[in-house]
């Protein structure tokens, strides 16, 4: 798993790491959190691990969220768990029982990570009302992220738009004869945009908006700010071939092509997938 660092939360004076992977589930540093109450922090973590009650939640835990989970391995813990003579360390956990909710990492950014939904689990356990503190910051993280996100959407709204200003200038100039009536040369701009609307999400704009007559706006206006990014490259692409003298079969063969080498990109980067690219209008 590569770690990406995203933030940091401040928490009362603390300063809290955060990575994900794959920018949906999140892992909070748990030996920054422990700072809070020591300066030995593994041994902190290891003390909560001690605990039945612990065991037991991350034993569920794992279970909703990790097909690799060894239950087996983790009975032999929950029996051992609150004795004594029981220790437990986040390396032989995650070792043990293929354990994904808590990683352990060197390097620069080491230490002991764990999933939020843990990480708040030890924040309480740590202090009730230091854990207030993290997820009031953590809270100002996700509003600045979503703020962010929805200024990205919007800008590349606006730069798909200009590049439709492009696109459309070269089917004027290219693909409309001066004979044409002007509703011909309406549906001439409508057929060059489903192209690319049947390229990128494998349908046509009438088509989704039969299959989602309450929705607002176009299929255009609810795309994710990844389609738009493809779709305004699309545009541009296709002004230049239309301006080769492309046929709207060729094109459309190039521009899936396109359309695939990007998304495969973006997939590498572990970003969320996107329908409807496999679909290939054949006509």
């Amino acid at each position: 798993m590569n770690k990406i660092i995203k933030d940091t939360i401040h928490a009362n004076g603390i300063d809290i790491g955060i990575y994900t992977s794959d920018f949906e589930n999140e892992y909070i540093s748990l030996t920054d959190i422990a700072r809070y109450k020591s300066d030995s922090p593994d041994d902190v973590i290891k003390n909560w691990l001690r605990n039945k009650d612990i065991i037991e939640f991350l034993g569920l835990w794992e279970s909703l969220n990790n097909p690799g989970f060894k239950p087996v391995e983790f009975d032999g813990f929950k029996k051992q768990a609150g004795s004594n003579a029981f220790t437990l360390s986040p390396k032989k956990w995650i070792e043990s029982t293929s354990a994904i909710g808590i990683v352990s990492k060197s390097g620069r950014y080491g230490g002991t990570y764990a999933h939020s939904d843990i990480a708040f689990e030890f924040a309480s356990w740590i202090s009730p009302e230091f854990k207030l503190y993290i997820i009031q910051d953590y809270k100002r993280l996700k509003t600045e992220e979503t703020s962010k996100l929805s200024l990205n959407w919007n800008l590349n709204r606006e730069i798909s738009k200009l590049n439709y200003k492009i696109h459309t200038d070269a089917i004027k100039a290219n693909l409309i004869p001066p004979e044409l009536t002007p509703i011909q040369i309406s549906y001439t701009y409508a057929n060059e945009a489903d192209l690319l609307n049947t390229v990128l999400f494998g349908r046509t704009a009438k088509q989704w908006r039969d299959e989602n007559p309450e929705a607002k706006g176009n299929i255009r206006d609810h795309a994710t700010i990844y389609q738009l990014l493809v779709l305004a490259n699309m545009e541009s692409y296709n002004a230049v071939l239309i301006n080769q003298g492309k046929s709207q079969a060729e094109r459309m063969s190039l521009l899936h092509e396109l359309a695939v080498q990007q998304l495969s990109t973006l997939d590498r980067l572990e970003l969320n997938s996107l329908p409807g690219i496999e679909k290939k209008n054949n006509d």
